[in-house]
């Protein structure tokens, strides 16, 4: 006598009728439709945003080729605005200090002729002392050689005792600010006595002669 045991009966699965057993089994997911296959449009979206990006890139570097020609414009301009301020200083300076030149003659006058005392030389000393400041300089002294680009002869002599065109007599300063020169030292120059170069030149010859004993006697 066989016994049943109650509930252990194999369940099977519902099968609809007329259905097979493979319908019954779950289909496999198919490769492509995992994968999938990329869009033909996207390799047109992608060379479009590479277009795009070389735009950009080309923009960018000429705004920034702007930028650095505007840097430098402007640093030439800060140059050149330096530049003539300076010279426009200088300008005016020197424009101030050549009308003082007249003053500064009287008080050279009053010093040679010892009229420079009391309060009137406190005065004349401190006008120079600030001229000097402003960069004022004093130029032209007796015996130097005469320069025609800062030197203004008045009168002209010969004289034995020069070898040069000389200053002999410094009739009025000259003053210059840096290198530039405000008035010319007028002055008056002695040249060479003519023929006294040939003179010397034959009593050097002279003088060599004794020293190597004199012309050989034949």
């Amino acid at each position: 006598m066989t016994e049943e045991t109650p509930g252990f009966d194999e369940q099977q699965p519902d099968v609809p009728s007329g259905a097979t057993s493979d319908d019954a089994e779950p289909k496999a997911a198919s490769p492509s439709a995992e994968e999938g296959e990329a869009p033909a449009g996207d390799t047109g979206q992608d060379v479009a945003l590479v277009a795009q990006l070389d735009q950009a890139r080309t923009a960018l570097g000429e705004r920034t080729a702007d930028l650095q020609r505007l840097q430098a414009e402007f640093q030439n301009y800060r140059r050149r605005v330096e530049r003539d301020r300076i010279a426009v200083k200088e300008i005016a300076i020197a424009n101030l200090l050549t009308e003082l030149l007249p003053v500064l003659d009287d008080i050279g006058r009053a010093r040679e002729h010892g009229e420079l005392v009391g309060g009137f030389k406190s005065v004349a000393e401190s006008l120079e002392s600030t001229a000097a400041k402003m960069g004022l300089q004093q130029f032209g002294k007796e015996g130097e050689p005469f320069d025609p680009t800062i030197h203004e002869a008045l009168m002209h002599s010969y004289a034995p005792d020069v070898t040069e065109t000389t200053c002999v007599a410094i009739l009025q300063p000259g003053y210059r600010i840096g290198e530039r020169t405000i008035r010319p030292a007028r002055v008056a120059v002695a040249e060479p006595q003519p023929g006294a170069q040939t003179v010397k030149a034959e009593e050097s010859a002279d003088a060599d002669d004794k020293e190597s004993g004199g012309p050989d006697e034949g």
